[in-house]
């Protein structure tokens, strides 16, 4: 799961597959690798490959500014059963 969200990223952000051009833990948007219309790509990408629903209080930085915690985010959707 790490390694798709942080191709996508990589790919669809920085144009690139050089995994050394983004650490686990760097801040997405601290960083300006997304912005406001990233996260929203960001957040379909997460729907359509990993079968959530992010609901609007869930659309926050502790939840979706680095690659670490997008994982864990997802991990925890996952593991919770649900969408």
């Amino acid at each position: 799961m790490r390694q798709q969200i942080r191709s996508f990223v990589l790919s669809n952000f920085l144009f690139t597959d050089d995994a050394s051009r983004l650490a686990d833990a760097a801040s997405l948007l601290g960083q300006g690798v997304m912005d406001s219309t990233g996260v929203l790509e960001l957040i379909s990408f997460l729907e359509r490959t990993f079968g959530i629903t992010l609901a609007d209080e869930e659309m926050v930085p502790e939840n979706l500014d680095s690659v670490d915690r997008i994982s864990a985010f997802v991990e925890r959707k996952l593991a919770a059963g649900g969408p």
